[in-house]
Order: structure tokens, then sequence, then C-alpha cells
């Protein structure tokens, strides 16, 4: 997260800039570029590009806005030869492009070597992994090679040498031509070698051990993935150009943010781009269109409202735990590349160091290589192609017109994952080390089938930090009594006691929203099985079964079951019947049933069509064997009068719209009511869904089984997590006192 004293000398500085910066937006409405920056910067630019051989760009600078009153776009050739006419008071600076033939003899602005060279100068940026010193993960940033060995991110991204040893530079994590994640190289940073960082200019230097921890053929070497050099020269941009912004927002698979960003202000220091759409992330490279760092952004300015706060941007109040990617930013800032170079060659470094910064200096980076271009060299061998285990999709293409958008290298993706599979469905095997329980009805554990070989977490850090976060449970403090009784008052101070039921409906479902402030994706194996679910014992339990499971092993089969979907994905896009959305929608659904998650959604998936937040939301996602989760389906929950009398299955007894479990009825009924409460309308949209009797049975099961601890503990860390809670389960006497029949719409 941007440290807000960041964010707050950012406004700062573009407030004091206002009046330069209003003069040179008018100035672009009516001129051309080369008529609004400086006179000697204007020169320096078109020497640079003339050297370049980027003449049919200069001519794209030299061209006023379609609008302008005063100037046509050049048609004739005696236009191209007054072309000087543009660019005043810089007449004499582009004398040389007063013949047509020079200039449509060029590429086009966009030609297709454009598009090439960006896709080669972005295997250089990374996602930045921020770890404590017990190897938790903290957050990301972005970072990018600047030379053979350092990498530049920012200072609140690493911002100290012990915080950068701790931390992970994760190169290729992005998706290939068919929506496959390519295999990711991670690399430890090594500070010991190169250390360099400031506060005021918010950068760090640092430098990459060279072989990844993982043999990844070729991929395991950082010469593979090259580096971008930082020049000093001025000239690299003016006021009116474009900028390129090569990312990992959020973590999230590399993404590009391509001619979005419109350079409007120059300070001694730092940059100012505006854009309609998303931020840069923190430590990114920002380019030029000749695809040469111009800027290392770092901050924004967000938009407040009249009392001064920050707004998201569906125009909300903006609150920290929502993450600086739901600020409505209005503008951006960079750090000056010719400034960090003038900082950086003023250190004093040893020997070792020097010869460092003088490769960052001097020496010219080739073009990232291919991997044919590698396999081609002398000595070099064929890179290996590993499958990364756990790539971060979302199960559903993006939708648009009718078409799927997948995910190229550089945003657009199959998301396949968030969401994984195995086949067919089989249940983790149930922990050894505690003996299998059920709630006491007499019902035993099912033959398990063995599990398959899981993936290896030496090779996929989200599967490493999953598991580290397992075992640090037993260090931390179960449930915290005191700390939840104090949340817990706070939370609802401003809710009344003498509400009616259909008041305090209204009352809690706002106050649900209002803070639910983040919402994370759907992913068991990272939101719920680790921590959140955990019982006392720090076994996971089935919701309906009873059984308890090691939740190493739920993890690990989790994992697998996502490698196997996108594996059967694949296979499918591969044939040539599989076209068209809807048919991809079908698959993708298909697969999911075939080879579900150990997690059940307590309210299915189906009811609200698989959308977010309510896909992602904690409170009703618990840990369950596939079985038990595919037996139930999307069946409501009845209360049967002979149900401890019939025969039924381990999981429970199911008829026609009728489902009870045989374990977990109060947890469930609370996490139902607590939906009810949080999106009233979803869950009576057809007649399988819940009626009005299905409410007092969820009303009778929550009377009948007591808050338990795992319930308390489960609400507190999601409170931490989400930003909101279950009243349910903070104050089950409540219950009687809300009309739920106000969530059924």
């Amino acid at each position: 997260m941007i440290p807000t004293k960041v964010i707050q000398e950012t406004e700062q500085r573009f407030a004091r800039r206002t009046p330069e910066r209003t003069a040179t937006e008018l100035k672009l409405r009516t001129g051309s570029k080369l008529q609004v920056d400086d006179k000697e910067r204007v020169d320096k630019r078109i020497k640079r590009l003339r050297r370049g051989g980027f003449d049919a760009y200069l001519a794209e600078l030299a061209t006023p806005p379609p609008a302008s009153p005063s100037v046509e776009l050049p048609h004739t050739e005696t236009n191209f030869r007054n072309m000087t006419a543009f660019s005043q008071p810089c007449v004499s600076s582009i004398t040389e492009l007063d013949t047509r033939e020079r200039i449509l003899d060029k590429n086009n602005l966009m030609s297709i070597n454009y598009l090439e060279r960006g896709l080669r100068v972005s295997r250089s940026v990374a996602r930045i992994r921020i770890r404590s010193a017990q190897g938790q993960t903290l957050g990301f940033g972005t970072g990018f090679m600047v030379s053979p060995r350092l990498l530049m991110t920012n200072n609140h991204v690493l911002e100290t040498a012990n915080a950068a040893a701790s931390s992970l530079a994760e190169f290729n994590f992005q998706d290939d031509l068919s929506g496959r994640p390519l295999p990711t190289s991670v690399f430890e940073l090594d500070p010991n070698v190169f250390f360099i960082t400031d506060e005021t200019l918010d950068f760090t230097l640092v430098a990459v051990k060279e072989k990844a921890r993982d043999a990844n053929g070729d991929l395991g070497e950082l010469r593979f993935f090259g580096w971008n050099r930082l020049i000093e020269d001025e000239g690299k941009a003016i006021l009116g150009e474009y900028m390129n912004i090569i990312q990992h927002p959020n973590g999230e698979p590399k993404q590009l943010a391509l001619r979005d960003n419109q350079f409007v202000d120059l300070l001694e220091n730092f940059l100012h781009y505006k854009t309609d759409t998303a931020p840069g992330s923190s430590g990114s490279p920002v380019f030029n269109d000749q695809w040469e760092i111009i800027g290392l952004h770092h901050s924004g300015v967000p938009l407040r409202d009249a009392n001064g706060r920050i707004l998201t941007r569906g125009g909300d109040v903006w609150q920290p735990a929502m993450g600086e990617f739901k600020i409505q930013w209005i503008a951006n800032e960079g750090i000056r590349v010719s400034r960090l170079i003038k900082h950086i060659k003023q250190v004093a470094l040893n020997d070792s160091q020097r010869r460092l910064r003088t490769d960052l200096i001097e020496k010219e980076p080739p073009l990232a290589a291919s991997r044919t271009e590698l396999s081609d060299q002398p000595g070099a061998s064929t890179p290996a192609t590993p499958s990364r285990q756990a790539p971060v999709f979302s199960s559903q293409p993006r939708i648009q017109n009718g078409n799927a958008i997948w995910t190229l290298p550089l945003e657009v993706s199959v998301r396949l994952g968030a969401d994984y599979i195995e086949a067919p469905p089989v249940s983790p095997t149930p922990s050894t080390s505690d003996k299998v329980t059920t709630n006491g009805n007499g019902s035993g554990p099912a033959a398990t089938a063995p599990v398959a070989s899981p993936p290896d977490p030496t090779t996929n850090s989200e599967l490493a930090d999953a598991l580290a976060e397992v075992r640090r449970a037993s260090t931390k403090k179960y449930y915290d009594a005191a700390q939840d009784k104090t949340d817990r008052t706070q939370y609802y101070a401003d809710v009344p006691n003498n509400l009616t039921p259909a008041e305090s409906y209204k009352r809690l479902h706002k106050l649900l929203e209002k803070t639910h402030t983040t919402q994370p994706r759907y992913k068991p194996t990272t939101q719920v099985y680790p921590w959140v679910d955990l019982q006392p014992n720090l076994k996971l339990r089935s919701i309906y079964s009873g059984m308890e499971f090691d939740p190493e092993v739920v993890i690990q089969e989790d994992f697998r079951i996502d490698q196997k979907r996108a594996e059967r994905f694949q296979e499918k896009m591969m044939t040539e019947s599989f076209v068209g959305a809807e048919r991809i929608e079908q698959e993708l659904d298909l697969l999911e049933a075939l080879l579900p998650y150990n997690c059940e959604h307590v309210v299915p998936q189906s009811w609200f069509e698989k959308r977010e937040p309510m896909r992602g939301d904690i409170h009703h996602l618990f840990a369950c064997e596939s079985g038990c989760n595919s037996f139930r389906g999307n069946t409501p929950y009845f209360d049967f009068s002979d149900f401890n009398e019939v025969a039924r299955d381990k999981c429970g007894k199911r008829e026609e719209n009728k489902f009870e479990p045989t374990a977990g009825k109060g947890t469930v009924a609370r996490a139902v009511l607590y939906f009810l409460l949080r999106y009233p309308g979803e869950i009576n949209r057809t007649n399988a869904e819940y009626k009005p009797d299905r409410i007092v049975t969820l009303l009778k099961w929550h009377k009948e089984d007591k808050v338990t601890d795992h319930e308390r503990h489960r609400n507190q860390a999601i409170f931490k997590v989400q930003g909101n809670r279950n009243p349910l389960i903070d104050h089950p006497e409540w219950a009687e006192q809300i009309d739920f029949l106000k969530g059924l719409g």
C-alpha cells in the first residue's frame, strides 16, 4: 500500500502546479505537442527521435489535434514541406522533415515491431513478493531490471536491506497466447551484494541472484529476462506524449497500460501523467513510445470529496483496508530517470558495487532474447517448460459483446484458476494424527481414494506460502476473546437497540455492505484452509460430514485440482468444436462440476451466477470434502422429521429440493442468515431456492446449535480480511429481532 505520506506529498506537488498544468492542457487542445513544451526540451526530443529514425512519430508530434481550427492535417507534398509551421517556435529543429519520402518510408507509429519490442522489454518486469523475515507474504509490488544484476522498485515497496533479503522477484508471471500460465521463475534478492535506497526519490536499487530458486532451464538464469537501461540524457519525452506502463497491479499477472497516460507536467524530480483508467502499480517502469524508461511510477493523486475524504471508483468513501486499487485516482506521478541516475552516481560504493553501477550507467542491453534465440546460441540448452502449478485465475473468461476475452502475455487471459480441479472427485485423506470424528450422529468415514502426487511447493510460491501459513497457526492465538469483544462493541456502536425487525434488517444490511471493504476473489487454498476455517485442534472439519482432515493435504489436493482443470481445459481448447463464448462457459462449468474443490458455498454459486463479491465472501465458505459438496449440489436446506432414524449418506440426507447435513447445522444456518442480510434478493430467484418456511428451519437450527469457538475464530479472522462481521455470531439473540424475509426480495 502506498504510504499516506507519499500520497499527501504527491497531492501537494500536484496542487502547486495547477496553473502550469492547466496552461499545458489548454495548449494541447489547440496546437501540436511540439508547441507546448520548453524549446530546449523540444529540440532535444526532436534530435533524439531523428537519431533513432522515428520520423513518422515526429510527424505525429507535429500534428495538431483534429479539432484545432488553426491547422489542418497534412495531406499534400506542400503541406509536408511546410510542416515546420506546425512546430513554432522550433522551426530550425526539424528542417530534415521537409521531404515526403523521408516520412513515408518509415514504419507507422503502431507498426508490428512496436508491439513486439514492447513485449520483449516486458520480460524484464517482475512481480515483487514482499515477505517478512519469517517468509509470510505481506504484499506485492512491481520491479524491473535496469542492468544485468540490478532491479529497481520503490523505496516504499522495499524500504530496507532486510526487507529485500526476505522478498522475491517473480519473472514471467503472465499467460501465454493460449491463456495458459507461463512457467514462473522466482529469484531471491541479494542486498549484501548491492543495495541503494532513498525515501525522497522513493526508489530502491538491489542486486538479484543470478540463478532462480528452482531449476527451470534457461528460465532459471537471470540473463534470460534481459534489462532496460536507465538513460540519463533528456529528450526522452515532451509534454503531451503518451506513456506506457508495464506492471503487476495488485499482485496480478503482468499487464500493460498502453498509451493510456498523457504526460502533462514536468517538475524538478517528478513527472505527472493523467489517465481515465487504472493507476500504475508501485515500482512499475514508465516507458515512452520508443520503449525507453522515462520514469519510475510510485504514487498518484486521489479524488477527494468536499470533506477531504478519499473516494473509490464507485464514489464511496475509501478505507485503507480496500487497497490502493479501489481509489479513484485523478493523476499519476513518477520519478524522473535523469534524477535517479544523478542520485545513484553520487552514492559512495566499494569496488565491486562500483562495477555494478558502471554496468547500469554504461552497458547497452540486448533486447531480452526469446527462447528460440537463446537455444540457437552456441552452448545454449533448450529451456525446460514446466507448468506453473497455481495460476491466479478466475474460472470465467470476460464476456463482451458475445465474445470470450482471454489474456495474451500482456493482459488478456483465460483465467482458469482461483478455482481448479481433479478427476474423478477424490476426497482428501483424513488426518492420521487425529481420530476421525463426526458430530455424534453415528456417521463414520467413507473410504477415500489415495491422493495423486501434489504440486511441488519448491516450484510454486503460492502453494509454499499457503503451507507456511498453516504451519504458523500453532504459534498464533486461536481466538482472542478480549480483542474480539472490543472489535464487536465498536463495530455495532451505531446500531440502536430499539429498532423494529424491518429497521434492524435494513440497518444491519447497510452496515455489512459498507464495511465489506475488501472483497477477496474465490480462492479457498489461500483464503479458507490455512487459517480461517481451522478448528481449535488446527484441523479442517467437513461442514457436512464432520470428518476431520489435515489442512496441508487439503491445500495440496486443491492445488492439484487447479492443475488438472487447466490441463483438461487446454485439451478442450485444441478441438475444432470448442468455439464460442457459450461453449467456453459450458465447458468451464462442466470442469468445475467434474473436478470440484474441497470447499462448500453454503449458498450455492448457481443461485448468484458465480458473481463476485458473493463467490469469494469467506463468511459462507467452508471446508467440505468434494463428495459431500457434490452430494448436496445446489439443494436448499431442509429439516427432515425422521432424519435420525433413516439410513442416509455420511454427508446427510437429500431428497428432491431438500437437504439436511449430518453436521454443522447451526454454523450453516448462521452463514445463510448472514448472506440474506448482506445480499438481499439473491437466494430466492427460482422455486428451487429459499422460501419463507426454509427461513424458519434456519432460525431453528441457529437456536438449537449454539455458536462455537470455531465460528468466533472464523468471524474474527474474516473481520480482519474483509472488514465486516456476522451479526448472528456476535449477537445470537438478535435473530428473533430481524425480519429476514426482507432478504428474500
